[in-house]
């Protein structure tokens, strides 16, 4: 059952005046109007009797689509004071806002603290200097160190966010960034694959054919690689790939170069991870056992069954093609861990 929920709250494209090349954050959220107090309360109304008595444990107002902390202060206020309104009455449990790491200090932080904002997500993209400078963020690795450093100091709960497939970008970056991201110990990830959108330097680049995207297959291969490292050091990775919106499914308005975008990318990435560690343990299995026909079990948790099969069922079509010699079944064993695979022998 669904214990979590957010109440979105867009500012499209407000606070940043930098032009990172893969940004154009008006085409990402689909919506132009900048919001005033009244919007935010009645998206918060508009929310709330959808949520109550289903017995969530959390509800977020949670502020996207731009910098957060980039706008005027008495701007942020304004926003804030509304969804405070209704955390101090105890109809949402927090409050969430992202921002860049160079829109951080302690002036923002003691208003961000006043009104009880909870969590801060911070968009690094990457930890390696040369990635940075060719993706025009602005700002320094070392910015991003001192950043997280203080927001974890005031004691409100970090996120960060990285980016793969940047320009200049490389899997041995990719993995130094997840690397990195879990020294600074953040409480939740986000990992996004880059798309090309129009409307950017980053389109711009891929025309002139200086810029190439990554493929699916190389997409899902370098998250599945940071993915293990980030969860493996117990850290919640809330969001794997962009949404499925309309304006990223439009090809005139959105993505339009690579396959890094796939409305179930998370599953690909999970159920690849799954495929592997299936397969480790197959193998380990025959060359004990040796080939010869058998029934095997391949069992998860029911959260977890998705993933073990494979989007549009790709790990079993995998694992038929590639052992023909033995016959598994894809059994739900709640007994086991969640996003924990294993294959058990026939039973007798």
């Amino acid at each position: 059952m669904k214990k979590h929920a957010i109440i979105p709250i867009f500012i499209p494209h407000q606070g940043c005046p930098n032009d990172c090349v893969f940004c154009n954050q008006r085409n990402i959220t689909a919506r132009t109007a900048i919001p005033d107090a009244a919007d935010v309360r009645s998206t918060i109304e508009k929310y709330l009797p959808t949520l109550t008595g289903r017995g969530l444990e959390t509800i977020e107002v949670a502020f996207f689509g731009g910098s957060f902390t980039g706008l005027d202060l008495d701007l942020q206020s304004m926003y804030l004071s509304v969804a405070k309104e209704y955390k101090d009455k105890g109809l949402i449990s927090k409050i969430h806002l992202s921002t860049r790491p160079d829109y951080i200090n302690t002036r923002i932080l003691d208003n961000l603290k006043y009104y009880g904002v909870d969590i801060i997500e911070l968009g690094v993209q990457s930890f390696d200097e040369e990635v940075l400078r060719f993706s025009n963020r602005g700002h320094s690795v070392a910015c991003v160190y001192e950043s997280a450093a203080l927001i974890k100091k005031y004691g409100f709960e970090l996120g960060l966010q990285l980016m793969l497939g940047l320009p200049s970008d490389s899997l041995e970056k990719d993995l130094f960034s997840a690397r990195e991201l879990v020294k600074i110990g953040p409480s939740i990830a986000r990992i996004y694959p880059t798309i090309v959108i129009k409307d950017t330097q980053l389109y711009d680049m891929y025309l002139k054919g200086t810029y190439h995207p990554l493929t699916q297959e190389e997409a899902v291969h370098i998250t599945k690689e940071m993915y293990k490292i980030i969860s493996g050091a117990e850290i919640n990775i809330i969001r794997v790939g962009l949404k499925s919106t309309d304006v990223i499914n439009d090809s005139d308005l959105g993505a339009v170069a690579g396959g890094t975008f796939h409305p179930a990318f998370r599953q690909l990435v999970e159920g690849e991870i799954a495929k592997d560690m299936l397969e480790c343990q197959l193998i380990d299995y025959l060359s004990e056992n040796g080939e010869k026909m058998k029934t095997l079990y391949f069992c998860s948790r029911n959260e977890s069954f998705s993933n073990m099969v494979g989007n549009n069922k790709i790990n079993k079509k995998y694992f038929a093609d590639r052992f023909p010699c033995v016959k598994i079944k894809y059994i739900i064993d709640n007994s086991i861990g969640l996003n924990t695979y294993i294959l058990k022998e026939e039973k007798k």
